[in-house]
C-alpha cells in the first residue's frame, strides 16, 4: 500500500508491528521479581545523595557521621550496594530488550521492524530521563540506559549468539583492562596511594538536594543528567561497561530467567562467585570509611585505587544478585502453595514484589516523586534531620509505598501509568 505525502511523492509506509508489549500469560516470575528487589537496592543506594548537611567522604558519596547504626548502614551500602545495583539494571535492562526484539520477530515482525520498536523505546527513554533529571532527581538511570541501548541495539541485538559471546569477551577485557591500568601503573611506580584526588567536590553535590530554589536545583540537576546521558554512557562503550548488556542479550536468548531449572549449575556458580567477588572487591573501601582500615584519602576518593576495585567487582555482584533471584524463583515455582495464612501471606509478598518489577518505571519515577519534595532544600528539607540509619529507613518505607501501589494495580489488571504511557508511544 502506497500513500501521498505533502510534497507529492508516494511512500510505502513502514509495516506496523504484528503484535504489541508482553501479554500477561508471557511474563515470568524471575525476571518481574529481579526487578522488583533491584528497585528497593536502587532506592536504598540513592539515600546518600539526600543528606544534604552531612559530611561526606573521600569517595564524595557516602557520609562519614552519625553513630554506629548510622555507621554499620554506611559499610552495608559501599560493600553490598554502591556500584553494584546498576550492572543488576545494565544486565535486566539488556534481558528485557532481547525478549521484547524475540517476542516480535516469532510473531512475525521482521528484525528491522523489531530493532525499529526498540530504536523508538530507546529515544523515548532518553527524554524521559533527562526530564526526570530536571525536575526531581540528578542520577538518573533511564536516559543513561536508553542512550546505551540505542547504540547496543543498533551494534548487537541481531548479531549471532557466537558474535555476541567475542564481543562479552572483548568487553570484559576491555573492562578490566580500561579500569585497571591507572591502577597498575600506579602501583608500579610505587604510588598507589596516591591515584585519585580526595580534594574534589563530593559527587553528592551534583544532585542539588542542597539548593533552597526549585529553579537554581533544577540548574544542577539539569548540567549533571546532560553529563551522565550524554558524557558517562559513551564513556562506558569505550571503557567495555557494555558487557553486562550483552550478558542480558545473551541470557535472553537461552531463557535463562524464564527457565531457571534447565541452568542451575550456571545460576549456582554465578550466585556464589558473583556475590564473593563483589563484596570482597569492596570490603577494602568498606573498612576504610569506618576507619577500620588506614588508607590514604586519594586512594578512597572517586578516581581513587579502592572505587576503581568496587567498580569492576560491582559487575560480578550484580550478575550474583540476578542468579540468587532466578534460583528462588525456580524453587518458589517447584513448591505447591499451602492453604495456610502463612504460605498466603508468602504467595501475597512475592506477587507484590513482582508487581512492582512490572511496573518498574512507573516505580522508578514514584521513588523520586516522594522523596525529593520532601528531603530537597528547595522543599520540606526533612533531609537536613536524617542520618545514614533513618534515611534508610525512609528509603523502604518509599519503596514499600511503591509496592503498595503496584499490587493494588496488579489487583486491577492495570499497567502502570508510565508503561502505559510509553507503551503507547512505542507502538503508536
Amino acid at each position: 500500500m502506497t500513500v501521498d505525502t505533502e510534497d507529492g511523492a508516494r511512500r510505502t509506509p513502514a509495516p506496523a508491528p504484528r503484535r504489541t508489549g508482553v501479554r500477561p500469560a508471557e511474563r515470568a516470575l524471575a525476571p518481574d521479581l529481579a526487578r522488583g528487589i533491584m528497585l528497593l537496592l536502587i532506592v536504598l543506594s540513592n539515600t546518600a545523595f539526600h543528606l544534604w548537611r552531612s559530611e561526606y567522604g573521600p569517595s564524595g558519596w557516602q557520609p562519614v557521621t552519625g553513630g554506629w547504626l548510622d555507621h554499620t548502614v554506611q559499610f552495608t551500602m559501599i560493600t553490598v550496594l554502591d556500584l553494584r545495583v546498576y550492572p543488576l539494571f545494565a544486565f535486566l535492562f539488556g534481558y528485557g530488550m532481547m525478549q521484547l526484539f524475540l517476542r516480535q520477530t516469532a510473531a512475525g515482525t521482521s528484525e528491522r521492524g523489531a530493532a525499529r520498536i526498540l530504536r523508538r523505546r530507546s529515544l523515548l527513554l532518553i527524554v524521559i530521563g533527562l526530564a526526570h533529571a530536571t525536575l526531581l532527581m540528578a542520577g538518573d538511570i533511564v536516559g543513561y540506559y536508553g542512550l546505551l541501548s540505542l547504540a547496543l541495539g543498533w551494534l548487537f541485538l541481531r548479531r549471532s549468539e557466537r558474535a555476541l559471546k567475542w564481543w562479552i569477551a572483548i568487553g570484559a577485557a576491555q573492562l578490566v583492562l580500561v579500569s585497571a591500568q591507572p591502577v597498575v601503573s600506579a602501583l608500579l611506580q610505587g604510588e598507589l596511594g596516591s591515584l585519585g584526588d580526595a580534594g574534589a567536590d563530593p559527587g553528592a553535590e551534583a544532585y542539588g538536594a542542597d539548593e533552597s530554589s526549585w529553579f537554581a536545583a533544577a540548574g544542577t540537576r539539569l548540567e549533571t543528567g546532560l553529563f551522565v546521558t550524554f558524557t558517562a554512557a559513551p564513556f562506558s562503550l569505550i571503557g567495555g561497561g557494555y558487557v553486562i548488556f550483552l550478558l542480558g542479550f545473551w541470557a535472553a536468548r537461552r531463557r535463562i530467567l524464564e527457565e531457571p531449572g534447565r541452568h542451575l549449575p550456571l545460576l549456582r556458580r554465578t550466585a556464589v562467585t558473583g556475590i564473593a567477588v563483589g563484596w570482597l572487591g569492596a570490603l577494602p573501601a568498606a573498612l576504610a570509611h569506618v576507619g577500620a582500615l588506614d588508607v590514604p584519602d586519594d586512594a578512597q576518593s572517586e578516581s581513587g585505587a579502592l572505587t576503581v576495585l568496587r567498580e569492576v567487582t560491582g559487575y560480578g555482584a550484580g550478575l550474583g544478585y540476578v542468579a540468587v533471584v532466578a534460583l528462588f524463583a525456580h524453587g518458589w515455582g517447584r513448591r505447591a502453595a499451602g492453604g495456610d495464612a502463612k504460605a498466603a501471606v508468602a504467595v501475597s509478598a512475592v506477587t507484590a514484589i513482582s508487581a512492582v518489577g512490572k511496573r518498574s518505571l512507573s516505580s522508578y519515577l514514584a521513588h523520586s516523586l516522594l522523596f525529593a519534595p520532601l528531603l530537597a532544600a528547595w522543599g520540606l528539607g526533612i533531609g537536613a534531620h536524617l542520618t545514614s540509619a533513618t534515611m534508610a529507613l525512609f528509603a523502604v518505607g518509599v519503596w514499600l509505598v511503591t509496592v503498595a501501589g503496584a499490587y493494588a494495580l496488579e489487583r486491577r489488571g492495570r499497567r502502570g501509568p508510565a508503561e502505559a504511557v510509553l507503551r503507547r508511544l512505542m507502538y503508536r
